[in-house]
């Protein structure tokens, strides 16, 4: 079986699937109905929110992940968007390498991603919210001038483009309003953290994996442990499963069972990194008030 696999692709033995896996002691599930009729900004809003928000706290700190139901993205987008997903990965190779990333735009089909050094056994198609970015230069050696980014859509299926793209923006609206509740966790008004990610260059990006069947599952994995450095990621998982998150409390992986129309939340590093750059705005403007009232 081993032969049949290039071994690009074999994890280290720690790191193989694990058989005995299970689904004791779940992600917390967290029902997101109130977000549909309470305003964050409002005065009375932490209040109502109170009970949701001690929820999203405690999975945000003892998990780092958390699943939502009832959390307003139509249920019709997600089966259309899943359905043109699987057409385009439906197709011949060579026809999804027409709209295969480079070096200059990492947006579109990929197949030979790696991760901790190890070849990911999946494919994936990524493409941001809006169809054109402006990438401003970093002020690096070698990098004096901007990159434009460009979604690349494939003739088929011919729905996919504005499928993936209504999914998107609902899933993004859905991603702030997250945010939102987080930073009522943090005792900040609720569009607090939200100007780190709204404007340009667009911060929001959507990524499918398709995994095929692997004739050693044993020894392969469609993606190896990571940890996300984004701010959320809002994951979609298909009544397959197979998702594997990490318990703080005793080191052990736990399985996320699917939900059908539920979304799997993983808040990532960049939290943190704003987290820490309020913090230092917050205490600047303290020190200056001291100042300036002695």
């Amino acid at each position: 079986m081993v032969s049949e696999v290039d071994p690009a692709f074999l994890q280290d033995p720690d790191h193989r699937p694990s058989p005995t896996i299970g689904e004791a002691g779940a992600i917390p599930i967290i029902d997101l109905s109130l977000l549909s009729c309470v305003n964050p900004d409002d005065v009375g809003a932490r209040q109502s929110l109170a009970a949701l928000m001690r929820e999203v706290e405690a999975a945000s700190k003892d998990w780092g992940f958390f699943q939502v139901v009832n959390h307003g993205v139509s249920l019709e987008v997600l089966e259309r968007f899943q359905v043109a997903a699987r057409g385009f990965f439906a197709l011949p190779a060579e026809k999804k390498r027409r709209v295969r990333r480079d070096a200059v735009n990492p947006l579109g089909y990929y197949e030979s991603e790696h991760t901790k050094n190890v070849r990911d056994w999946k494919e994936v198609f990524d493409f941001m919210v809006d169809d054109e970015v402006v990438i401003p230069p970093s002020g690096e050696p070698g990098d004096q001038e901007a990159t434009t980014w460009r979604n690349q859509w494939p003739d088929c299926p011919p729905e996919l483009r504005e499928t993936a793209r209504e999914y998107a923006r609902e899933v993004e609206n859905l991603a702030f309003k997250l945010l939102e509740v987080i930073s009522l966790t943090l005792n900040l008004p609720a569009k607090r953290l939200n100007g780190f990610f709204h404007g340009q260059p667009q911060s929001s990006f959507v990524r499918v994996n398709h995994y095929p069947p692997c004739p050693a599952p044993d020894l392969a994995l469609g993606v190896g442990r990571h940890k996300d450095s984004g701010a959320l990621t809002v994951l979609l998982q298909d009544d397959v499963g197979g998702l594997d998150v990490k318990r703080k409390s005793d080191g052990q992986w736990v399985r996320v069972k699917p939900i059908p129309g539920s979304f799997i939340i993983n808040v990532g590093d960049i939290i943190q990194v704003n987290l820490l750059l309020i913090l230092r705005s917050m205490m600047r403007d303290l020190f200056g008030v001291l100042c300036r009232n002695p």
